[in-house]
């Protein structure tokens, strides 16, 4: 009955649970690409990527709910990336995350 009982459990998928994270974006003409990544179940990040020829200001604004927002704010010079992560005090359920990029510096 022991050797069933372990099948059974070894069959069963051990996935982690991931939540959705949305992004509205605002490029502004600037060629920024980015990823997104959950951290845990309250942390949440962005890769961001400066893919122009001129430098880049991005703002990064991560709403979990009725939590204050986090902003983050990274410049980059071309072809230079920026990881920007927020930590939160209560699990993520759902991720928005405002992306603002303007040419300059």
């Amino acid at each position: 009955m022991k050797k069933i009982v372990c099948a059974v459990l070894a069959l069963l998928p051990l996935t982690a649970l991931a939540y959705p994270i949305e992004v509205e974006k605002s490029l502004n003409g600037t060629e920024v690409s980015y990823d997104t990544q959950d951290i845990g179940d309250q942390m949440g990040a962005i890769l961001l990527r400066n893919n122009g020829q001129q430098s880049v200001t991005c703002t990064a604004v991560f709403v979990n709910g009725p939590e204050t927002p986090h902003v983050r704010k990274a410049s980059m010079a071309p072809g230079k990336e920026a990881n920007l992560t927020s930590s939160f005090s209560r699990a993520v359920i759902k991720l928005r995350i405002k992306l603002t990029c303007k040419p300059g510096s």
